[in-house]
């Protein structure tokens, strides 16, 4: 997930990097107002909150739905794995951690206000029964920067495009493999139509919202418009670990969370790095994933759980990896980034080249915020590069004169 180059846009952005590394990451982001701003504005965003809304509808279990619905939209949701934690136990969990080998030291020394600001990134109410993230879901970036969709309102993107994937993906093997033949039959070659491919619908809709959700808990917004740093749990974004720990912490089923947790690796090309995002989740959480059913012991070792009908055969004494079709697909559809990085690089090149006629230069301190920023956040990134592919610089500059118009930029 790394960008191939670097476009004098991003290398501007990334001259005024000390500034935000050097902000405090102990308290809540002093530009997450204006990202909430700037993302409520947006009809992109707003659009694709609209069409969470309607997937998450679609989730047959009250109360996945319920709270998929209230970490999606609502302002008072209450982060559960934060809930009532004292410093004293955030410092406990972080030993634990660190003790499994799961924080990188080294990262750790160099990150703003320490392991602590990582794992633990500043909420609302924090200490209460009801601590809230400092944003709202709907204003997050996409990932930490440089990467994709690096603006306010970048996560709903991300999220909307991940969420259609991991749909198609589910159709598409259920078409092929499920319940009729690829002409709309209801055999295959001569077989019995079966009762579907196995794949749980609701899993489908609500393991990728899941699984970027702590990206609104991690990755907040600097006052230049930069975003905070994101601390590595387990090898990974904390986000993932964060977005877990909270999934388990909500009780929600193992099928569902594995699926979760293998967004970022499948457990069939490394089963090791699944376990420990398990691991590492559950010490969030404060809960044991073994008793809980997210993983097994097999010996001195954990392992992934034998789910639903995989105990039929030990798979793991046959030298197997337990693994539902739900958990590949899934790291199958988090694939966005592929496009959306290289996307994001060449639009911030294209909006540099652009952005005299406006006003603005990236080597002025309101760039990023007042242009830069809301570019990207009302036309996406990937919108840029297809006008200019086809179109060239005069059809990006239609666009930009209209937010000009609409008093935007």
């Amino acid at each position: 997930m790394r960008i191939s180059h670097l476009s004098i846009a991003v290398a501007s952005f990334l001259s005024i990097a000390p500034l935000a590394r050097a902000a405090d990451q102990t308290v809540p982001g002093a530009g997450n107002a204006d990202a909430i701003k700037l993302a409520a504005d947006s009809p992109l965003v707003s659009s694709g909150r609209r069409f969470l809304s309607q997937r998450i509808a679609t989730i047959r279990n009250v109360n996945l739905h319920v709270l998929t619905l209230q970490a999606i939209e609502d302002p008072n949701y209450c982060i559960a794995h934060r809930a009532s934690l004292t410093n004293t136990d955030k410092d406990a969990i972080i030993t634990a951690l660190t003790t499994a080998g799961l924080l990188d030291a080294n990262e750790v020394a160099g990150f703003p206000g320490g392991a602590r600001a990582g794992v633990f990134p500043p909420v609302l109410a924090d200490g209460t029964k009801c601590p809230k993230l400092a944003q709202r879901f709907y204003s997050a970036p996409g990932s930490p920067g440089p990467g994709h969709h690096t603006y306010p309102g970048g996560l709903v993107v991300h999220e909307s495009v991940n969420s259609i994937f991991y749909q198609g993906l589910a159709d598409g093997y259920r078409r092929v493999f499920g319940r009729n033949g690829l002409d709309g039959s209801a055999q295959v070659d001569g077989l019995a139509a079966t009762p579907g491919a196995g794949l749980d619908p609701d899993i489908t809709v609500a393991a990728p919202l899941w699984h970027d959700w702590g990206k609104a808990l991690n990755l907040q917004w600097n006052a230049d418009g930069s975003e905070f740093r994101e601390l590595h749990i387990a090898g990974t974004g904390g986000h993932h670990i964060l977005g877990v720990a909270e999934a388990m912490k909500r009780g929600f089923q193992p099928d569902f969370v594995v699926t979760q947790a293998s967004a970022h690796t499948s457990p069939n090309d490394n089963e090791g790095k699944v376990v420990n995002y398990l691991r590492a989740a559950a010490i969030i959480a404060g809960i044991d994933p073994v008793a809980k059913g997210y993983l097994r012991t097999d010996g001195a070792a954990l392992r992934l759980p034998a789910l639903r009908q995989l105990a039929g055969i030990d798979l793991n004494a046959a030298g197997k990896t337990n693994f539902l079709v739900e958990y590949t697909l899934h790291n199958m559809s988090d694939g966005d980034w592929i496009l959306a990085e290289p996307s994001v690089d060449l639009a911030e090149l294209v909006l540099s080249n652009l952005a005299s006629n406006y006003g603005y230069s990236p080597a002025n301190a309101n760039y990023v915020p007042k242009f830069r920023n809301v570019a990207l956040s009302f036309l996406g990134a990937e919108r840029i590069v297809m006008l200019y592919g086809n179109g060239g610089l005069n059809a990006v500059k239609k666009e930009l004169d209209r937010l000009r118009a609409g008093h935007k930029i």
